[in-house]
This record gives C-alpha cells, sequence and structure tokens, in this order.
C-alpha cells in the first residue's frame, strides 16, 4: 500500500489538504484554551488597590434648582461614575460646595481682579467635588476599573436625579 495515492490521498483515505487543515485548528485551539496569556487587563498587571480621592469641578451645570442638587449628592453619599463611557461603578461622594461665578475685571492699574460675576445667569451653577474610592494603582497611575484616572479626564456621574459631566482636578492618593 503506498503512503500517497495518485489524488494525494494519505493511505488512500485522508487528505494532506484535510489533514493541514485539521491541525491548524487544533494548533489554534490549543493556543487559545492552554496556553498561558497576560490574563485581564494590561492596567491590573502588578498593580495594588488603594484609596484615592478624586477633585472635580463641574463648570456650567444647567439645572433649575443648584442647592437640590448638591443636597441630593449629600443625602445620597454615592454616586456613579462613568470614565470615558465605561461605567466604574459606585464611589463615595466626600463634599460638595457650589462655586461662586466669579468674572475677570482689568484694573486701572493694568492688573486683573476676580470679582463675582454681576451677570444674572439663574439657570447655571458651577460645582466642586470630592469624590473617594478604590483605585488599582500601576506604574501610569491609578486606574478605577479599566481607565487611568488623571487630571485632565473627564467623568460622568450619575444618580437618580442628575447626570453630568465633571473634569478631575486632583487625584491624591491615600496612605493606608
Amino acid at each position: 500500500m503506498k503512503l500517497l495515492d495518485a489524488q494525494g490521498r494519505l493511505f488512500g483515505k485522508l487528505s494532506i489538504l484535510d489533514l493541514g487543515a485539521g491541525l491548524t485548528i487544533l494548533l489554534v485551539l490549543i493556543g487559545i484554551f492552554l496556553v498561558p496569556g497576560t490574563g485581564g487587563s494590561v492596567a491590573q498587571v502588578g498593580a495594588v488597590k488603594q484609596a484615592v480621592e478624586i477633585d472635580a469641578v463641574a463648570r456650567g451645570l444647567s439645572v433649575r434648582d443648584p442647592n437640590a442638587v448638591v443636597q441630593d449628592l449629600k443625602t445620597a453619599g454615592k454616586t456613579s461614575v462613568i470614565i470615558r463611557n465605561q461605567p466604574y461603578g459606585q464611589v463615595a461622594v466626600k463634599a460638595v460646595q457650589p462655586l461662586p461665578r466669579m468674572t475677570l475685571v482689568p484694573q486701572p492699574d493694568g492688573s486683573v481682579k476676580a470679582l463675582p460675576d454681576p451677570r444674572a445667569d439663574l439657570y447655571s451653577t458651577d460645582l466642586f467635588i470630592t469624590l473617594s474610592g478604590e483605585a488599582t494603582v500601576t506604574e501610569n497611575g491609578p486606574v478605577l476599573g479599566n481607565s487611568k484616572l488623571k487630571i485632565g479626564t473627564t467623568v460622568e456621574l450619575e444618580g437618580k436625579t442628575y447626570n453630568f459631566n465633571a473634569s478631575v482636578i486632583d487625584v491624591r492618593l491615600l496612605k493606608k
């Protein structure tokens, strides 16, 4: 009995092309399921969990009653955070305070002063919010969920009666 016949079949029964395709599929399956990979996201490799505080500012928040939003944030004590369209979960709200609206006014001597804005904008407010939670600390900084958290990052805060964006202005890692 010949090893290969005239039609390219092994022992007259199995095509070499079929054997090659089957071997390729088997190697792919072994590579996917049996060969260990890094597992998880890159942000979690060699990382440690640590408490973090985040200061964020929401500027020009359109709201009819700013005090109701401030009170809602304070009484709930927590809010849902979404970073770069990736939901993280709940973080604690440590402090919320409305910021006075200021405008820069040039002085006769050439200097500039920040004075209360005399324009009446009844439905716009600025909020300063301090949040706290657990972050994974990597060599590139803190990570909430799978999103790096850095100054300038826009975070979306969501609760029962609100959903707005705020910009991160400070990130502090707390000592254990």
